[in-house]
């Protein structure tokens, strides 16, 4: 699927420069003598594992030890003295950092210079330590041994509890998969859990376009994933950090998908069937082997996949929009009021129910499903549902079976916006104290994506034209709407139309009615 470009150099002296120092590993040593720390020191001296130097840090008693483990999570190996304040100090420090810290990846090495205080086997049987050494025996080539060994063991542990993290995140969001905010989140724990599995530095990004024909006309390149020293650039142009001539050829390029490998970046691009076009830069302090090759090739698949079934998502959220916008317009028009109102009061249904603290998929839902409250109207009378002046009571009647109608009309799809609209359309004329239509439910059995309809229907609906009626000022709107919170509205929904009323305003401006 992918044509890759591997470029094998091996890196001498002069080349290493080109690779940005990575962070040092961090090895505390706990000993009340300050002899054994240099020792120590001078024994590890100019010792690099994996490109990255070793970096110590000192204490002279399992106090002290304590402090610095507190206060970092970035070490690597602890080399600890058995005795020192206490016979058993290091085994007390040993049995806190596992049980207390909870740090379960850090290697302890126990060293003792009294082995009679502290038996081999039955510590390293009752103890969670990964090495015990008696100082005597502890050569500088046998140090050399155990910290390396300690160090390869950390480096493979801290792999996979990323793996683990960032596994659940991608798992996670998969169920979300064919929705936008998701794919961000996604994508993310998918690049980060590629480079915890290739032991690279978490330096990667992900850069987006919405197609040839677009990047054609001048259209912006965004990031829309990003981890490590890239973070910052999300949803921003990527030409400041990832190298221009990559952006360059990348744009130009006719190609469906291509990959190269270098010594310490990855360059990936691929194009799906919809011509959606993505872009895939990581950035690496260390060399970047063969044996990555397949894992990047089938991360890269993932991610085309996941953009792909995104775009068919959208193409379907769209048309579910469209259709269900043309049935409730066609609703409105009929009842000769136009198709913003129904605009109008999706948006402001929007807003409240984010702010009333529902769901995303809530949200999503009353804001897709709020135009069709009036879809009922279909069912009665033009010379009842546009008449001029006030309906007699038998008029009153039938017009109050429209919202009977509508959940007749909605009622038996499966589809949960349709079954949402349905509820909407059968209590969005309940009231707070039990003294609406059709059902007369009183407080939260009404639905709340019906409360939140009513309100929004009534606020909009006041401050509009009707053949009925000329428009109210807002002012005199929310007057209405203040008497009757405790009555028809619930009232943290008033408030919340008190507190968001300059968004709501704003709404209505950008969708206001025709002259």
């Amino acid at each position: 699927m992918y044509d890759f470009l591997i470029d094998d150099v091996e890196l001498d002296q002069s080349n290493e420069t080109d690779i940005v120092a990575a962070k040092p590993w961090n090895i505390l040593i706990v000993d009340d003598e300050q002899s054994v720390h240099d020792v120590t020191r001078f024994a590890l001296d100019d010792i690099s594992f994996e490109g990255r130097e070793l970096f110590f840090l000192s204490a002279l008693s399992g106090r002290e030890a304590k402090v610095i483990l507190k206060e970092r999570d970035d070490i690597a190996i602890v080399l600890l003295d058995v005795v020192m304040e206490t016979d058993t100090e290091g085994l007390k420090i040993t049995r806190w950092i596992r049980e207390e810290l909870n740090n379960t990846l850090i290697r302890i090495i126990l060293r003792t210079g009294q082995p009679g205080q502290a038996p081999e086997k039955q510590v390293i049987i009752d103890y969670d330590i990964n090495d015990y050494k008696n100082k005597t025996e502890l050569t500088s080539q046998k140090l050399f041994s155990s910290v390396i060994s300690g160090l390869r063991s950390f480096r493979d542990l801290s792999a996979l509890n990323q793996n683990r993290i960032e596994l659940k995140r991608v798992i996670k969001a998969s169920s979300h998969i064919f929705k936008e905010r998701y794919l961000h989140e996604f994508t993310n724990g998918a690049l980060n859990q590629l480079t915890s599995l290739l032991y690279l530095e978490p330096n990667a990004a992900l850069v987006d376009s919405t197609g040839v024909a677009a990047l054609e006309t001048g259209q912006k390149v965004r990031v829309v994933a990003a981890i490590g020293e890239y973070k910052s650039l999300i949803g921003k142009d990527p030409s400041d950090s990832i190298p221009k001539p990559i952006l360059e050829d990348w744009l130009k390029s006719t190609e469906t998908g291509y990959s190269i490998i270098k010594r310490n970046e990855v360059i990936v691009s691929f194009t799906t069937d919809d011509n959606h076009k993505s872009l895939l830069y990581l950035h690496s302090h260390k060399l970047i082997t063969d044996d990555a090759k397949n894992l990047i090739e089938l991360f890269v698949q993932n991610i085309a996949i996941a953009h792909e079934n995104l775009r068919l998502w959208q193409e379907v959220e769209e048309t579910q929009t469209e259709i269900i916008s043309m049935l409730s317009g066609a609703v409105e028009t009929r009842s000769k009021e136009t198709g913003n109102h129904i605009i109008r009061v999706s948006k402001i249904c929007e807003l409240l129910a984010r702010k009333y603290g529902l769901s995303d998929d809530d949200i999503y839902a009353i804001k897709l499903a709020s135009p069709l409250h009036d879809i009922g109207k279909v069912g009665i009378p033009d010379l009842i549902l546009n008449k001029p002046g006030k309906h007699t009571p038998e008029e009153w009647e039938i017009m109050k079976t429209h919202s009977l109608l509508g959940a007749q009309v909605l009622s038996n799809s499966k589809r949960p916006i349709i079954q949402s609209g349905a509820i909407i359309a059968l209590q969005h004329h309940e009231k707070w104290d039990g003294s609406g239509y059709p059902n007369g439910l009183v407080g939260d059995d009404i639905h709340i994506f019906a409360r939140i309809t009513g309100i929004a229907d009534v606020f909009d609906a006041l401050c509009s034209k009707r053949c009925y009626k000329q428009p109210w000022t807002v002012d005199d709107t929310m007057q209405l709407i203040r008497e009757q919170s405790g009555s028809h509205f619930e009232p943290k929904l008033v408030q919340l139309m008190e507190d968001n009323l300059e968004t709501i305003i704003q709404i209505q401006n950008a969708h206001s009615d025709p002259d």
